[in-house]
């Protein structure tokens, strides 16, 4: 069964209504995926690719068929402007097209397609927006190529440096330059890409979930709450390695004991503080690693994530107080430094409150609130103008795989409530 067939399975065709088809939507979402198809039926359209552009293209091809002003900027992201009955600023909708390296076919199209949904069944219900309304592609959002990221909506609000991007590599050591060339681009380029943020009145992404809580809840929307921001703890317990045999029980100082009674522990602090906190150490490294030795270093990172920047703050601060314990027990050395910290943006409260409305008017019923533990465009734009988001439902949850999958059911009641949630924002 192929892709187009796959999300046609299964379609209730009652949840095509108010300008809003289904099948238009399954018809552009496997066109889409044709472009960087993979063998394991899944999608390679690595940023500032040809691939790439051919997506932003093939998009841009169906935005100029709904009658927008399309325009792609130095940065290679891309707008199609639906002219409001006023001139004031301007409510934008969208996501990305790029992907992961076997990646799936839903994380980031989908929200530059629901919006491009929203216009199309605008025009076939002879509505205008009072404010203007733009579909958006940002680009590189997933980092793929330069191990980096958000690249797109960086330039939009103005946080790129030519000189620091041009230090880039890509994965087969091409320069960033060179890259960028190829696709119509220039370091400087980008740089210059900063919107005029007085135009922009808000920002609404609809993605995956890339989690189970609405799959949980047999919802297909939810309504984000914010964005959790990354801090990275880099830890570092310093024992005394020696032989493994003569070294008594009793006489050891056990890098690895201590990380393992640390490891065990972290999972305990997020909940202590928030429900929405996480932590999880994902890198170790064992020194010097042997059969026969004890253990006399072990180095490990934390990654630490909320959606306040006290709960995350307070998370980071009992994690950094057991690594001292544990240390302190086993008599032993540590060390922690903070690689990277990102601040999380907390969706506001006027946004959440008009997507809860649209999720009550459109499904019926109360809407479902989570927060993201993911990074987003929305997260880069929401720091300068109001953004929210809407998630889909993802089936186990699974994301950047090929076997990424959202009902075509569950996209188009989100983008119902989208449509609709739009329509609020754009009234006022």
């Amino acid at each position: 069964m192929n892709f187009y067939d796959r999300l046609m399975d299964g379609y209730q065709n009652e949840l095509t209504h108010s300008g809003v088809n289904g099948e238009r939507l399954a018809k552009r979402l496997a066109e889409l995926a044709k472009i960087g198809w993979t063998e394991e039926g899944g999608c390679e359209r690595i940023s500032f690719s040809q691939e790439e552009l051919k997506a932003k293209e093939l998009v841009m091809k169906w935005m100029e068929e709904e009658g927008l002003d399309v325009m792609m900027d130095g940065a290679g992201n891309v707008f199609g402007r639906l002219k409001g009955q006023e001139d004031v600023p301007a409510v934008l909708s969208g996501s990305h097209v790029d992907s992961v390296p076997h990646g799936g076919h839903f994380d980031g199209p989908l929200g530059v397609l629901s919006a491009l949904e929203v216009v199309s069944a605008w025009r076939e219900e002879g509505y205008q927006p009072k404010r203007p309304f733009e579909v958006v592609i940002f680009s590189d959002e997933e980092g793929a190529r330069f191990n980096g990221g958000l690249t797109g909506s960086q330039a939009f609000i103005g946080q790129i440096e030519a000189d620091e991007e041009r230090k880039r590599v890509d994965y087969e050591g091409r320069s960033y330059e060179e890259v960028l060339k190829e696709v119509g681009l220039t370091p400087e380029s980008v740089a210059s890409a900063k919107r005029d943020l007085d135009d922009v009145y808000a920002f609404i992404e609809v993605h995956i979930e890339q989690g189970k809580r609405l799959e949980k809840a047999n919802l297909p929307t939810g309504v984000v709450t914010g964005i959790a921001g990354p801090t990275w703890l880099k830890v570092i317990f310093k024992g005394v390695a020696g032989h493994a045999g003569n070294t008594p029980m009793n006489d050891r100082q056990d890098a690895l004991v201590a990380a393992s009674d640390f490891i065990r522990q972290v999972k305990d602090f997020p909940p202590q503080v928030s429900d929405s906190g996480v932590a999880t150490v994902g890198k170790l490294e064992v020194k010097p690693n042997g059969v026969n030795v004890i253990p006399g270093e072990v180095e490990l990172t934390v990654d630490i994530r909320d959606i306040k920047n006290e709960w995350k703050e307070e998370i980071v601060r009992l994690v950094k107080t057991c690594a001292q314990t544990v240390a302190g027990k086993q008599e032993i050395a540590v060390e922690l430094e903070e690689l990277m910290s990102v601040d999380p943006v907390e969706i506001p409260q006027h946004m959440q409150q008009k997507a809860s409305e649209a999720v009550k008017e459109v499904l019926g019923s109360e809407a479902y609130h989570l927060p993201s533990g993911a990074g987003h465009d929305a997260m880069i734009v929401g720091r300068y103008v109001p953004a929210a988001m809407l998630f889909i439902q993802s089936k186990d949850g699974i994301s950047h795989n090929p076997k990424e999958w959202s009902s075509l059911n569950d996209c188009v009641q989100t983008v119902h409530v989208l449509k609709r949630f739009v329509e609020k924002v754009c009234d006022e």
